[in-house]
């Protein structure tokens, strides 16, 4: 894989950079966190280098000046929403978010409710928290919101929130997911300290899209890519156009929300110290990049397998035909098709070639591995077995796993637990691959194999099971699927 991206260059530069607008607001700076703070892996696809954890690692540099204020909607809590990437609701996730901030060594000093109106479960997750020993604020529904911005800058506005206490000059306010509230929770900050003689700032860190380089760059398009569903669009910042005469790019939502956000700057401070959504920002993300073509690279494979989940989310009834057409519309920018993704036609001529379901996968210095289905594995079972084989140097006529063992392991699935696919999954290959390793030192030598596939592309002919979908993601296999089912049944 070549390297696009100098991480330890950002590491330093972004820290040096929030430091600075610290000290520009008289040593309080609210910072609002967009996207993932750590296990951003979306940045590390698109920008080759760039670790997932580089946003948590930035931050830890800041540590003895920083804390955490974890914001939640109640509405959120109410309906129990959901993690896409994990499966939690967004209140677990806040005491997961907790548990990693604190063994990183990073203080997290409150959790907030943002849009409380009464939610009895809101109530319920507040009542836990502080038996947990976790500061818990609340703060309430505004009518009017963004838009009447007498009554948000007033006591019955922002004054009925409740004040945070902050100890530390820089505030990084994050959140389970997007609507939660952040900016929000950041401005009503802004007019208490101000009420209370406290000069304090508000800037916001988020990744995408880098605002200096171009509108239609494959990274940039990879990030309206990813958020089809929300339907956000690169755009050129008009603002920072019409103060400093230079291009730069920024997101619809920011550049829609800056006036009103100008307008609540100049009621609390009587001016704003911005001119542009973009002049809010501190990313440095742009200036880190080091292989130009290796991240535009990176960033159209991106766009193709978001594309790929899309229909596959199609198919399942889980996206409407709007977000596939966005998708699409992307490739024709980026000038690509399915076709510049090498396991996909891999995968689909060989289950022409078998008649059945098949796979492909790409390791790293471009071998294509293929994968089949038999009456013992599935073709992603097969294909994982085979890819471990030809990076261990071991023979693929070799049985790492014996028949034999594989066959008590079917009786069990089909005549005791209730399973109509006596074929073994990924998670179930790599159970008894371990078990076959205490014996068998090229069994052994497979399994040693399983890091490399991190970073692997892989793509099969068919929907793959939710085990074998989290197998994968757990491998940090990067995989696509074509959005067709092994059979015609209407259960799946």
């Amino acid at each position: 894989m070549r390297i696009g991206f100098d991480n330890d260059k950002y590491l330093k530069m972004q820290s040096e950079h929030i430091r600075e607008r610290i000290n520009q607001f008289g040593n309080k700076l609210y910072l609002e966190f967009g996207g993932k703070l750590f296990d951003d892996y979306h940045a590390s696809r698109v920008l080759p280098g760039f670790a997932p954890d580089s946003k948590l690692r930035m931050l830890m540099q800041l540590s003895d000046q920083a804390e955490i204020v974890i914001v939640i909607s109640a509405g959120d809590i109410e309906k129990n929403k959901i993690r896409g990437d994990l499966g939690i609701t967004y209140n677990t996730d806040v005491l997961r978010l907790i548990d990693v901030f604190k063994e990183r060594g990073l203080y997290v000093g409150s959790v907030v409710i943002t849009q409380y109106s009464g939610q009895s479960s809101a109530d319920l997750f507040k009542d836990r928290l502080t038996k947990l020993g976790i500061k818990v604020y609340i703060h309430y529904n505004i009518e009017g919101y963004p838009g009447n911005i007498p009554l948000i800058v007033s006591d019955e506005g922002y004054g009925k929130n409740e004040y945070i206490e902050t100890t530390r000059p820089l505030v990084v306010v994050t959140a389970p997911g997007p609507g939660s509230g952040k900016m929000a929770t950041c401005l009503s900050q802004l007019y208490h300290e101000h009420k209370r003689g406290i000069p304090a700032g508000y800037s916001k860190f988020e990744t995408f899209p880098i605002w200096n380089i171009p509108l239609k760059h494959p990274v940039n398009l990879a990030y309206e890519a990813a958020t089809a569903d929300l339907n956000d669009v690169n755009m050129i910042d008009p603002f920072h156009l019409e103060a400093y005469g230079k291009t730069a790019v920024n997101y619809n939502r920011d550049v829609e929300i800056f006036p009103v956000l100008n307008a609540i700057f100049e009621q609390i401070y009587g001016e704003s110290p911005y001119k542009s959504p973009t002049d809010m920002g501190v990313n440095m993300a742009g200036n880190c990049i080091i292989d130009d073509e290796a991240c535009q690279e990176a960033s159209r494979q991106e766009i193709i397998r978001r594309y790929y989940t899309s229909l596959d989310n199609l198919k399942v009834g889980s996206a409407p035909e709007s977000e596939v057409y966005k998708l699409e519309l992307l490739m024709k920018q980026a000038k690509i098709t399915v076709a510049d993704r090498k396991v996909v036609g891999e995968a689909l001529n060989y289950a022409k070639e078998t008649n059945g379901p098949a796979a492909a996968l790409e390791l790293m210095d471009g071998t294509i591995v293929l994968g089949k289905t038999s009456p013992l594995l599935g073709a992603s079972a097969a294909v994982l077995l085979n890819a471990l084989k030809a990076l261990g140097g071991i023979d693929r006529h070799y049985h790492v796993i014996s028949p034999e063992s594989i066959e008590p392991i079917q009786k069990l699935k089909t005549e005791y637990l209730g399973s109509k696919n006596p074929r073994l999954h990924t998670d179930e290959v790599l159970i008894a691959l371990s078990t076959s390793a205490a014996t068998d030192p090229q069994a052994q030598k497979a399994l040693e194999q399983l890091p490399k596939l991190a970073g692997c592309q892989a793509h099969t002919s068919v929907l793959l099971s939710s085990v074998d979908i989290k197998t994968f993601k757990r491998l940090s296999v990067q995989f696509t699927m074509e959005p067709e089912y092994e059979d015609n049944h209407m259960y799946h």
